[in-house]
C-alpha cells in the first residue's frame, strides 16, 4: 500500500511539474521586434536585427520581397523613394543595383520619426540585406517573422531558401497580410507556421468590417499559428475562440512599453514593437516591481 501511494504521489507530482511547464511556457510573452530594433538602428538592416537580439528580443519581423532577378531582398516599401528619392521598383530591380543603394539612411515613416534615435552617419554604407543574410542572424532558440511584402512569386524561392536556412520549423513564422498566399504556402510545405496580419477596421455603424466568423474559419483553413492584430482591436468572443482551437494571438506595433503589462493581463501571446529593450523592461518591471 505504501510503495503503491509513494509511485501515485510521484506520478502526481510529474504531472503537476509538466503542467507548470506548460503554463510557464504558455504565459511567456514573447518580444518581437518589429523590423528590428527600428527606433534605434536602420529598419530591415542586419545592424537592426543584431542589435534586437543584443535587447534580448525572442523574434524578429522582417520584411521580404523578390527582386527582378529572383533574390529575395529585406525592404518594406514596393519602391526605394524613402532611401534616395527615386521610385525604383524593388520587383523591377536587379540585387546588384539594390546593393549600390545606402539603405542607412532610409528616412522613417511619419509614424516612427518621433522615435529615432540614430543618425544616418552612424549607418553610412549599409546596404540592402538578402533573406540569407537575415537568417544567419537568428539564433538558436530565436524566431524570425516573415512578412510577405509581394504576390504569390516570391513562395517558391522563399521555400528554397528556408529549406537550405539551416532553421528549424520552429524558429519560423511566414506572415502577411494576404490569407490565400499564406494558405498556398502551407499547403506546398506544411511544416513551415504562418500567421495572418489582419485589420480589424470598424464600419461606421461600429462593427468590425470583417466579421469574428469568417476569421476564424480563415484562420482555420490556413491552419495558422497566429492572428496578428493592430493594437489587439480584437472582439472578445472571437479571442475566445481562437484560444479553444489553439490559436495564438499577436499585436503590433506597440511602441508605447507601459502598455506591455496591460497586454500581457489580456493574455497577448506576442508584441509586435520598434522599442524591444524598454518593452522588455517594462514587463520585467511589472512582475517584480
Amino acid at each position: 500500500m505504501k510503495i503503491a501511494l509513494l509511485t501515485l504521489c510521484i506520478g502526481v507530482s510529474s504531472l503537476s511539474l509538466a503542467q507548470n511547464a506548460q503554463t510557464a511556457t504558455a504565459s511567456k510573452l514573447m518580444i518581437v521586434a518589429h523590423r528590428g530594433s527600428s527606433a534605434q538602428a536602420p529598419e530591415n538592416t542586419l545592424p537592426a536585427f543584431q542589435l534586437a537580439w543584443k535587447q534580448g528580443a525572442d523574434a524578429i519581423e522582417g520584411d521580404f520581397q523578390l527582386t527582378k532577378d529572383g533574390h529575395i531582398v529585406c525592404f518594406h516599401d514596393k519602391d526605394t523613394k524613402r532611401v534616395d528619392g527615386q521610385q525604383l521598383a524593388i520587383a523591377d530591380a536587379t540585387l546588384e543595383e539594390l546593393r549600390q543603394l545606402d539603405v542607412g539612411s532610409i528616412q522613417p515613416q511619419n509614424s516612427e520619426r518621433a522615435l529615432r534615435a540614430w543618425s544616418s552617419d552612424q549607418y553610412k554604407g549599409v546596404q540592402m540585406p538578402t533573406i540569407a543574410e537575415v537568417f544567419a542572424t537568428v539564433p538558436a532558440g530565436k524566431k524570425i517573422f516573415i512578412e510577405i511584402k509581394c504576390g504569390p512569386e516570391i513562395i517558391d524561392p522563399l521555400l528554397r531558401e528556408l529549406a537550405s536556412s539551416g532553421l528549424t520549423p520552429d524558429q519560423v513564422v511566414v506572415i502577411g497580410f494576404d490569407s490565400a498566399l499564406l494558405k498556398s504556402l502551407k499547403d506546398r510545405d506544411p511544416k513551415w507556421q504562418v500567421a495572418w496580419l489582419c485589420s480589424f477596421d470598424k464600419k461606421p455603424n461600429g462593427k468590425p468590417r470583417m466579421a469574428p466568423a469568417r476569421v476564424l474559419k480563415t484562420l482555420k483553413a490556413m491552419r495558422a499559428l497566429a492572428l496578428m492584430s493592430g493594437r489587439g482591436d480584437v472582439d472578445k468572443g472571437l479571442l475566445d475562440q481562437m484560444r479553444a482551437a489553439g490559436i495564438e494571438h499577436y499585436v503590433w506595433t506597440i511602441n508605447d512599453p507601459k502598455l506591455g503589462p496591460t497586454y500581457k493581463a489580456q493574455g497577448v501571446d506576442a508584441i509586435i514593437t520598434d522599442l524591444p529593450a524598454e518593452m522588455r523592461a517594462a514587463l520585467v518591471a511589472s512582475t517584480n516591481p
